[in-house]
């Protein structure tokens, strides 16, 4: 039974005559009494009766009306919400973003996709660097953004640009008036930074570790806004992804550009190999890697 047959059928039920239904549909009545004759002999029986004069339903096609108009009206509806979702005048997506990202360049990003896609729900979790890989792995969500990972991780990377660790320092240090410093200065103060297992302390370490060095923690946390407040009450310094800048700016401290080590990771997009992204999801990628935003040379 398909919906062609379902179509045919209902237009000879509602007017009961082979002719004005092959006007309705526009088809010959040859191809009209094929299709359903087809039906008949697919469900096996007859569901109308016909003399010369006059067509009707037998019992079975009288069974049968109510349920093609409701089978029609679900095809219809499937339909028009597949061609909305296709068109992008409907549907959801969710993705998953670390806090540096989805609190300092995703919400323009965002702003721009919902001026274009006003009818698209968008789910945002913001949550670690590890859990973004989790939760694209797991597809709990179609996208994430995270830092690049490493090779053995079973997921598909697509840089947005190479972020580079600044250095946080209190406005009233005379750090902050330097154009720069290097991670020995740095560390010659108490050292702030977040609690693992965040891919950003873990870098941090990796990278001071391969060149002979220790990162001193004397305070951690969870959260990037904590440090960045801890920092402006002078409590210590810390170094952050430089796409955080803004939001140390906002609570208080300086941002300094950090070398000797220059320590930096490419920032972009996972998904999960071999699963195709929805349309609404393959735009919201598309948002992002047009996005004009990002400090591609974060240094």
């Amino acid at each position: 039974m398909t919906a062609k047959q379902l179509r045919a059928f209902l237009a000879v039920a509602q007017t009961l005559s082979f002719a004005q239904a092959c006007e309705r549909l526009h088809l010959s009545q040859s191809a009209l009494s094929l299709t359903i004759k087809a039906l008949e002999e697919g469900l096996g029986g007859r569901l109308f009766s016909r003399t010369t004069r006059a067509v009707s339903l037998t019992p079975e096609g009288e069974a049968l009306l109510p349920l093609a108009r409701r089978l029609l009206a679900d095809w219809d509806n499937a339909e028009d919400e597949l061609r909305q979702r296709f068109t992008l005048k409907q549907g959801r997506v969710a993705l998953a973003s670390m806090p540096s990202f989805a609190g300092n360049l995703l919400p323009s990003v965002l702003r721009t996709f919902r001026q274009r896609y006003p009818s698209i729900s968008v789910t945002v979790h913001d949550v670690i660097n590890e859990q973004v890989m989790e939760m694209v792995r797991d597809r709990h969500v179609e996208l994430g953004i995270a830092f690049e990972p490493e090779p053995t991780t079973p997921l598909c990377f697509t840089p947005l640009y190479m972020d580079r660790f600044v250095a946080v320092v209190p406005a009233d240090s005379p750090l902050a008036a330097r154009q720069g410093v290097v991670w020995d200065e740095l560390l010659e103060q108490p050292f702030i930074t977040l609690q693992r297992p965040s891919t950003v302390r873990f870098m941090l370490e990796d990278h001071l570790r391969m060149r002979g060095r220790n990162l001193p923690v004397q305070l951690e946390t969870h959260q990037l806004a904590t440090v960045g407040r801890m920092v402006a009450c002078g409590l210590g310094v810390s170094a952050v992804p430089a796409l955080c800048r803004v939001q140390m700016l906002e609570v208080g401290a300086q941002c300094v550009a950090l070398s000797d080590p220059v320590i930096e990771r490419p920032v972009g997009i996972l998904t999960k190999p071999g699963h195709e992204l929805s349309v609404a999801a393959q735009a919201i990628a598309d948002a992002l890697r047009a996005g004009t935003d990002y400090p591609h040379d974060a240094g």
